[in-house]
């Protein structure tokens, strides 16, 4: 996940080829990109391997980064994208510009079971959560309508479902677990909404400057405060109604004039090199069981008892209209 708001740009050559080696270029969100996030290792670890120049380019969100291919067309530079989810993927999957990842998915461990998409390959996980301080919040709420009946100077900031994947998330979290009544529960909560941003960055930097209660984040986001700061004050609110599932997936460009070290890119997400770097890089669940296992902090995190999905193609079909209700409903 993303623990500094930022913005990382990238200037890269068009050719396929940088000093006799070939190019693989890599659209991504801005913290995957980062120097913190799981980008760096896997770029010095997969160039150990491939004789190439792997180049990651960002945006400041993975929505952005689709959206960036969707103008450049066949003529895109990437070879492939990093950081859809199955949220996204039909829209994605829609635009025709995406080739068949060829990938041995056999050791894909995911809450969901089997991996089975021919075209994007998932590579981590985690659950939506609202995130808060044990110190500012003694007694969080246990579901979205104790939430809401809190006093309104309890207040949460969240993502706006047009940019952002998390935000994304929480509407078809909400959708999913109130179905005709998802409206009642949106109008419950804009008396507690602070602001709502364009990505998850932005959003939890001002949780951290105590100008919300609570912010819309992972289950496992309360790991990085733990292991890399070695501060145990914040947890994530265990909600009745379960929490959704996010799947982090990668797709190969068909325009792509490297399609096997594309794919061979892709296997590389699934080995144990890359999968040991995501939990304590992108503050997530690996796609796959490895031998090292999690790290220690990631045991004590809250594992939701029910998981919430609603299949890709579904989402796709009704997003818009969730979208402009949404919109609707809290005057964005």
């Amino acid at each position: 996940m993303k623990f500094i708001s930022l913005i990382f740009t990238a200037l890269i050559s068009t050719a396929t080829f940088a000093q006799g080696k070939p190019v693989l270029t890599v659209y991504t969100y801005d913290a995957f990109a980062a120097d913190w996030g799981p980008a760096p290792g896997i770029e010095k670890a997969f160039e150990e391997t491939c004789n190439c120049d792997l180049v990651f380019v960002a945006a400041d969100s993975s929505i952005g980064a689709l959206r960036k291919i969707q103008l450049e067309g066949p003529q895109t530079s990437a070879d492939l994208i990093v950081g859809l989810d199955t949220n996204i993927a039909e829209a994605a999957r829609a635009t025709g510009l995406f080739a068949e990842h060829g990938a041995d998915t056999s050791k894909v461990t995911l809450p969901t079971g089997d991996w089975s998409d021919k075209t994007f390959l998932p590579f981590d996980y985690s659950y939506f959560a609202f995130v808060y301080n044990k110190e500012n919040v003694a007694t969080p709420p246990t579901s979205f309508e104790e939430l809401i009946a809190l006093p309104a100077d309890f207040k949460i900031v969240i993502q706006d479902p047009r940019s952002s994947t998390p935000g994304l998330g929480l509407l078809l979290w909400i959708q999913q677990a109130y179905g005709d009544k998802a409206n009642d529960i949106w109008k419950g909560l804009q008396p507690h909404i602070v602001t709502v941003t364009k990505g998850w960055s932005d959003a939890y930097g001002l949780f951290l400057k105590d100008e919300a209660d609570m912010v819309l984040s992972y289950t496992t986001s309360p790991a990085y405060h733990s292991i890399a700061e070695s501060d145990d004050r914040f947890a994530s609110a265990a909600f009745s109604e379960g929490h959704y599932l996010q799947i982090e997936v990668a797709g190969i460009l068909q325009s792509s004039k490297n399609q096997q070290l594309a794919r061979d890119f892709l296997q590389f997400m699934l080995s144990d090199t890359v999968q040991d770097i995501i939990p304590t890089t992108n503050w997530v669940y690996p796609a796959t069981s490895t031998e090292a296992g999690l790290p220690e902090g990631f045991q004590s995190l809250h594992l939701p008892e029910k998981t919430l999905l609603i299949d890709g193609v579904e989402v796709e079909k009704q997003r818009k209209s969730w979208i402009d209700q949404w919109v609707d409903t809290l005057g964005q």
